[in-house]
């Protein structure tokens, strides 16, 4: 396989060929350098004590000129699905296929409407994340985390801070409280602007996502993201005020130890999770 992804055209000759400028409206920032993308998934492989992805399935959305294609492809997956919405992308997409056959699958369509239950258990998610729908898609994976088996993503570098920030900080907040709760999660790199094209105005950071033993029911996850939603969303507030909606707040803070003069950013997940099973 190897051998019939290094036949294709650079990644550059194929954007000039298709006239394949990013649009703004799709959050597109291409990553062209073989190099970096080859990194991020051998990164993300070591990570995983992989050699490759040998016996098993792989998805990316929006693979836009292909770069992470290229690098997943190589790897040996069993098969691959690219989600994509840009015409011109498919069509490199198709190019690929005429190399690879029936191991790389192309859906034309919104990542967002795509029906993930549809997949087989296990799959592998490597993703250039389109910025504008990052955090979304990101949350409805995590929704259902035991499905997969691996979250290679990337990210601006201000949202993965967020994703990985401790208790205290100013970008804890309730993405944090949510990714942590499901997922061990591993920063594998931080990328310099000038990887992409065009060049972004900030930097980016790849993420590696791996269930947790123990990931939260649907259910579970709900209570959490509503319990957050209100400390979060009066984080100035100590918990007292910002959680005074729930019913005999006092008494089942004392019961797990929490004072109800902290604020929201000074709860852990795992307190988050208590105190959303007494409500």
């Amino acid at each position: 396989m190897e051998d019939k992804i290094a036949s294709l055209p650079n990644l550059r000759t194929v954007v000039d060929a298709y006239g394949l400028m990013a649009k703004k409206s799709l959050g597109q920032n291409f990553l062209l350098d073989g190099n970096i993308t080859d990194k991020i998934i051998r990164l993300s492989l070591s990570a995983q004590n992989k050699k490759d992805f040998s016996g098993e399935k792989a998805l990316e959305v929006g693979p836009g000129p292909g770069g992470l294609t290229r690098s997943v492809l190589k790897q040996n997956p069993e098969k691959m699905t690219v989600i994509e919405m840009d015409d011109r992308c498919i069509q490199i997409m198709r190019d690929i296929q005429d190399k690879t056959g029936s191991k790389l699958e192309i859906v034309s369509g919104d990542a967002l409407a795509y029906d993930y239950s549809s997949l087989p258990a296990g799959v592998n998610i490597v993703s250039n994340l389109p910025y504008n729908i990052s955090v979304p898609l990101l949350t409805m994976w995590l929704y259902d985390i035991s499905h997969y088996s691996s979250l290679t993503l990337m990210f601006q570098k201000e949202v993965a801070e967020r994703i990985m920030a401790e208790p205290g900080c100013k970008a804890y907040g309730r993405l944090s409280v949510l990714a942590q709760l499901q997922c061990d999660i591993v920063k594998l790199i931080d990328l310099n602007p000038n990887c992409f094209v065009p060049a972004p105005k900030i930097w980016s950071s790849v993420l590696l996502f791996l269930p947790g033993k123990t990931p939260l029911s649907k259910d579970e996850i709900k209570k959490v993201e509503a319990l957050t939603s209100l400390a979060f969303g009066n984080r100035r507030k100590m918990i007292r005020q910002s959680l005074k909606q729930i019913p005999a707040l006092e008494e089942k803070c004392l019961s797990l130890g929490i004072e109800t003069t902290l604020r929201a950013e000074n709860l852990s997940p795992q307190q988050y999770l208590a105190l959303s099973r007494l409500i």
